[in-house]
């Protein structure tokens, strides 16, 4: 088996907990996610009420661009975050999301995307089965100069303390 998920899958593991402690390292959406995609993956959902700032919205964006890269059958990214409260922000969230959105597409993947303010759970599911629940989100990195080693590779930026929990399900609801 080419993939480390499909070979822990057959084996019967279908819970993975992973403990990131402040200021680790090796956590990149690239090592989470990675193992987890594969060629039949054409559906993701994201639920994420805090995909508002300009930094949460370029953590999407880098989700985006690994999904690109490693989905190659993926037709459908599903956003469902809450709205920045000020107006201005709310403009300036709506119009970066499009903007994605019209990147995304001309990859001729479809991004779907909707506000409500009643989310609280930050859960993405992928309809190959895997649903990974992040407890901060997809916004677990912490803030590093723009000239400081991690700014750039992922892997080498700390992290926020939090958990990941990866689960396997026959299918997505």
């Amino acid at each position: 088996m080419k993939n480390a998920a499909a070979k822990q899958r057959l084996q019967g593991q279908t819970h993975k907990q992973i403990q990131i402690e402040a200021g680790d390292t090796n956590y990149s959406y690239s090592t989470i996610f990675g193992p987890l995609i594969d060629s039949t993956l054409t559906k993701v959902e994201v639920e994420d009420p805090y995909i508002r700032a300009g930094h949460q919205i370029h953590n999407f964006l880098r989700l985006s661009e690994l999904l690109v890269r490693k989905a190659p059958s993926l037709k459908i990214i599903s956003l469902y975050t809450s709205q920045d409260s000020n107006p201005e922000s709310g403009r300036s969230q709506e119009a970066h999301l499009k903007e994605i959105q019209q990147s995304l597409q001309k990859q001729n993947i479809k991004l779907q995307y909707s506000f409500s303010g009643t989310l609280h759970d930050r859960e993405i599911r992928f309809d190959n089965g895997w649903v990974i629940k992040i407890g901060r989100g997809l916004d677990y990195f912490q803030n590093v100069g723009r000239f400081s080693i991690g700014y750039s590779d992922f892997d080498l930026r700390p992290c926020h303390k939090t958990t990941i929990d990866i689960f396997h399900q026959q299918t997505m609801a």
